[in-house]
């Protein structure tokens, strides 16, 4: 009986095989770093170009999110030029006092009193947004001015849009540094911050895609 004859055909097709799915795996790859490199360009120069409007039109309420004395100095000028009836300061350390947030702010007294709240539960930008949204809620504002920083701004409005779609959100970016015209390309490191911040808003955006509606709890706002 004569002997079988190996598969040669398998054993030839086999390596090519493999070659056309490393190719088209390094392929893909390439394609994913092009398409991030590109984001990220596109979000930096889209933050770098942002600015701080001069006279805003006038909202039901201001949210602030803590992370900088000029963050909050925008939102307490805006509150007594009469921008907004109330104003919610988001992310608070816990330790800190009305009255310590009044004398850094230098407000007037009469004002903090009528017109502010504190939200102390918030960790981050997350924690901002499901603390603001029952704020905005509890009071039924329709019309928000969001300050905080022109790099932070646009994971703040999909934080913020993603748990109130009906809410229309006014950006109102505090600019520190000026990066327009490339110049985040040669401060390393407003670059260092940049690429953090873009990872952060491509996360923000995966929750926007797959929407996860947290239940709100009690919250902690005096």
């Amino acid at each position: 009986m004569a002997e079988a004859a190996p598969d040669t055909l398998t054993v030839q097709h086999s390596p090519s095989r493999l070659r056309r799915t490393l190719r088209s795996l390094g392929i893909v790859v390439l394609a994913t770093i092009a398409v991030y490199a590109l984001g990220f360009g596109w979000f930096a120069s889209h933050v770098s170009r942002l600015v701080t409007p001069a006279d805003p039109e006038p909202a039901d309420a201001i949210i602030v999110l803590t992370g900088g004395q000029s963050r909050l100095d925008a939102a307490i000028g805006l509150l007594e030029s009469g921008k907004g009836a109330r104003l919610l300061i988001s992310g608070v350390h816990p330790t800190a006092s009305r009255k310590q947030l009044q004398k850094a702010t230098r407000s007037d007294n009469e004002l903090f009193s009528c017109c502010v709240d504190i939200d102390r539960a918030a960790l981050d930008t997350i924690g901002n947004a499901e603390e603001s949204a029952k704020w905005v809620e509890t009071h039924g504002y329709s019309r928000i001015l969001l300050v905080t920083n022109n790099y932070h701004m646009p994971r703040s409005l999909l934080e913020m849009g993603r748990l109130l779609p009906s809410a229309r959100l006014v950006p109102y970016p505090v600019v520190n540094s000026n990066l327009d015209n490339g110049g985040w390309l040669i401060k390393p490191g407003a670059l260092r911050v940049l690429f953090t911040e873009y990872n952060k808003y491509l996360l923000a955006l995966g929750r926007v895609i797959l929407p996860i509606r947290p239940a709100f709890a009690s919250h902690n706002i005096d």
